[in-house]
């Protein structure tokens, strides 16, 4: 059984290019089932090298991952000629990083903000999917995971006003 994804789009990307690498969530995203889950896992690592950061420049960072987002998910979708492949997860990662914007401390509340980020990704309730289905190019690609992303955040952040 491989685990790979073993689509004809991804010959066209090298995980040597940088700008690949990233696009793909380190490697992530070229699993076959659930890229999406894993790319949002690859960037676990990243949040947590960020979380003792002062919050400005935690946000500082995240907008970073979002604006080079837009140049890196746009880079690769063209590379490999297909719009939004799902093994294009940079998006995924920047939109965990938004989750856990002031997120409080602790394991508990990064599997919260994870399952909540996964839930509005995959949900994609409006106007979310509304903007994934009518958006092209790399600010398409990123536009309905920063929405999950807030989404995610303004939830979180209310379960912690209440629960933590």
């Amino acid at each position: 059984m491989n685990i790979l994804s073993k689509d004809k789009a991804l010959t066209h990307l090298s995980l040597k290019n940088p700008i690949h690498f990233l696009a793909l969530g380190f490697g992530s995203g070229l699993v076959a089932k659930a890229p999406g889950t894993f790319g949002t896992l690859a960037a676990i690592p990243l949040f947590l090298l960020m979380a003792p950061l002062s919050l400005p420049w935690y946000l500082a960072l995240t907008l970073l991952s979002v604006l080079a987002g837009f140049y890196i998910c746009d880079k690769a979708a063209k590379d490999m000629g297909v719009h939004d492949h799902g093994a294009i997860v940079w998006d995924e990662i920047a939109g965990l990083l938004i989750t856990m914007i002031a997120a409080p401390a602790g394991w508990l509340w990064l599997v919260i903000g994870f399952a909540l980020f996964r839930f509005f990704d995959i949900l994609k309730p409006w106007p979310i999917r509304w903007l994934d289905a009518k958006v092209q190019g790399g600010f398409g690609i990123m536009i309905d995971d920063v929405l999950a992303g807030i989404f995610s955040l303004i939830c979180l952040q209310v379960l912690a006003y209440y629960f933590a």
